[in-house]
């Protein structure tokens, strides 16, 4: 029994030079996802509560879709010159 989990054990270490990066990655989308949620109130798809449910429930996938299909244009963009 003491074997097999030493086996485990040298198999989760063999793999963490790849997990490592993937995990970073995760946490700054997931962060830089949720900051924008909550700053930027224009959405193309759903709500606040949505997006914020789904970029912290669906890992890496969530924040992705958050800026593929949900994310809408802020509402200073584009509007630089509109005080002539």
């Amino acid at each position: 029994m003491g074997q097999e989990i030493m086996d485990e054990l040298q198999v989760m270490i063999d793999w963490l030079p790849l997990l490592i990066p993937l995990i970073i990655i995760q946490t700054g989308l997931m962060i830089f996802a949720i900051v924008h949620i909550v700053r930027n109130q224009n959405y193309k798809v759903g709500n606040m509560v949505i997006w914020l449910l789904i970029v912290l429930l669906v890992d890496i996938i969530g924040p992705i879709l958050y800026f593929i299909i949900g994310r809408g244009e802020s509402k200073d963009e584009g509007d630089e010159y509109d005080d002539d």
